[in-house]
C-alpha cells in the first residue's frame, strides 16, 4: 500500500494526518474515553481473594502496566462498539482490528516515558508478507509511573495518527533492539488528542 504521505513535503503532512483521522470510524473522544476507562480499570480493580489494588498494595513495573493497557484498551473498544472491533487473533493482525475494513485497524504503543514512544527495531523494517504491516493507524499512550500509595498515576498523552515503517529510526548499534520516532513525526503525523492538564 502506498503511503498517504508519499511525495508530499513535510509542510503538508499535518493536513494529511487530519484527513486520515477524519476518515477513521472512531472519534477522538471515543478513543480517549476507551483509553482512560482502561487506565482506570487498572487502578480501581481489586485482584485476588484479598482485594489487592495496583498502586496501593502493589507497585508494578511500567512494562506490566503497558501490557495491561495492551489488553484492556482493545477490550474496551470491543465492549463499547460491539461487532465493529476485535482483538488481535492472527499473526498479521494489528492490535485492534476493525472488522468491516482492516485498513482502519490500529497498532497500539504505550510508554512510561514523559513524551516519547518506542518500538521494536523490526518496526523500521519493511514487513514480510507473513507478518503484519507496520504502516497504518497508530494509537499511542504515555503514562506516569506509580511512585507511592498516596498518588495515583495518570495518563499524560494520548496521540492518534498514521505512521509508516520508514518513520521508525532504528538504534545505530546493530545489537540495539529499539526504534524511535523523529521530531517531525510527533509534530505532524501523530495528533495529540489528550494531554494531562
Amino acid at each position: 500500500m502506498t503511503s498517504p504521505y508519499f511525495g508530499k513535503p513535510t509542510s503538508e503532512w499535518l493536513a494529511v494526518t487530519e484527513r486520515l483521522i477524519a476518515e477513521h470510524p472512531l472519534t477522538e473522544t471515543g478513543i480517549v474515553d476507551c483509553c482512560i476507562s482502561a487506565w482506570n480499570d487498572i487502578y480501581q480493580s481489586k485482584i485476588g481473594r484479598h482485594g489487592i489494588t495496583i498502586g496501593k498494595d502493589i507497585f508494578v513495573r511500567p512494562q506490566i502496566i503497558g501490557a495491561l493497557l495492551h489488553e484492556l484498551i482493545p477490550a474496551e473498544m470491543v465492549a463499547t462498539y460491539p461487532g465493529q472491533w476485535r482483538r488481535e487473533e492472527e499473526v498479521d493482525d494489528k492490535d485492534i482490528v476493525y472488522i468491516p475494513d482492516s485498513k482502519f485497524s490500529i497498532e497500539l504503543k504505550t510508554s512510561s516515558n514523559p513524551s516519547k514512544i518506542f518500538g521494536n527495531r523490526s518496526f523500521a523494517q519493511a514487513p514480510s508478507l507473513s507478518k503484519k504491516s507496520k504502516d497504518g493507524y497508530y494509537l499511542t499512550v504515555n503514562f506516569e509511573q506509580t511512585k507511592n500509595a498516596s498518588t495515583v498515576p495518570e495518563v499524560t498523552i494520548i496521540r492518534f495518527g498514521w505512521l509508516d515503517h520508514t518513520d521508525w529510526i532504528p538504534q545505530k548499534s546493530e545489537t540495539g533492539q529499539m526504534a524511535s520516532l523523529g521530531k517531525d513525526t510527533y509534530l505532524y503525523k501523530l495528533k495529540t488528542i489528550y494531554l494531562k492538564r
